[in-house]
């Protein structure tokens, strides 16, 4: 078993690691962040990520079969819920609270 010691470094060392990998670009790229390519990368990539998100959920799944019916249902839930309320993480909670309860019951 390690030492307390050498456990609180390695738990330091991890700690400032991602706490400069977070910080570092803002620091590095205060002067160019109204550039017109970050601007739209702000713009389009999160939206983009969303559509390769939902790819990835189906790109296994039967298209002529009902099997992913409980995804389809759920990602209908979630664009519903993000027009409604216009709050990610209702969307999100939604969403994915639903999927879960059904593969919980076995519906997925």
């Amino acid at each position: 078993m390690e030492s307390a010691g050498y456990l609180f470094t390695v738990i330091a060392v991890m700690t400032a690691a991602t706490f400069l990998t977070r910080v570092l670009p803002f620091v590095l790229l205060y002067k160019v962040a109204d550039h017109h390519i970050l601007v739209f990368l702000g713009k389009y990539l999160p939206p983009v990520m969303i559509v390769l998100l939902v790819v990835y959920t189906f790109k296994n799944e039967d298209l002529a079969s009902t099997g992913f019916l409980p995804e389809l249902g759920c990602l209908a839930l979630t664009a519903t819920l993000h027009l409604l309320f216009k709050h990610p993480l209702v969307s999100i909670l939604g969403g994915t609270g639903a999927y879960m309860a059904l593969v919980q019951m076995g519906v997925s």
